[in-house]
C-alpha cells in the first residue's frame, strides 16, 4: 500500500520577515540548476538571511548584465529587421512603379 504524506506549504522567511542579502545575484551553475528550485525561474539566485529565524535561502533574482544583454540583442534583432523590411518596401516600390511606367508606355504606342 503506498502512503502519500501531505506537506502543508512553506512560505519562504524572506516573504514573511525582514532580510538581508548575503550573496547577490549570481548565475546558477548546474549543480543549483538541479537541485535548488528558485533557479529554474531565471537562471539567478541570491542568497538571504532572515533576521528573526535566522534562516539562510536562496531567492530567484534577475541579473542586470543579463537583463542589459537580452535588451541590446533584442534592440540589434530590430534594426536588422527595420532593414531588412526597408530595403523589401525599396524593391516593392520600384517593382510598382516599373510596371506602372510599362503600363502607360503601352498606352501611349497604342494612340
Amino acid at each position: 500500500m503506498l502512503c502519500v504524506a501531505e506537506f502543508p506549504a512553506v512560505t519562504p522567511c524572506w516573504k514573511t520577515e525582514e532580510f538581508t542579502v548575503s550573496k547577490d545575484c549570481y548565475n546558477c551553475n548546474q549543480f543549483e540548476t538541479k537541485t535548488v528550485g528558485q533557479c529554474g525561474v531565471t537562471g539567478f539566485i541570491e542568497q538571504v538571511s532572515c533576521s528573526p529565524s535566522m534562516k539562510v535561502e536562496y531567492k530567484s533574482c534577475r541579473s542586470v548584465a543579463m537583463e542589459k544583454t537580452v535588451f541590446w540583442e533584442f534592440v540589434g534583432i530590430m534594426m536588422v529587421a527595420a532593414v531588412v523590411m526597408s530595403l523589401v518596401v525599396v524593391f516593392r516600390q520600384r517593382t510598382l512603379d516599373r510596371r506602372a511606367l510599362e503600363k502607360v508606355r503601352k498606352q501611349i504606342e497604342s494612340i
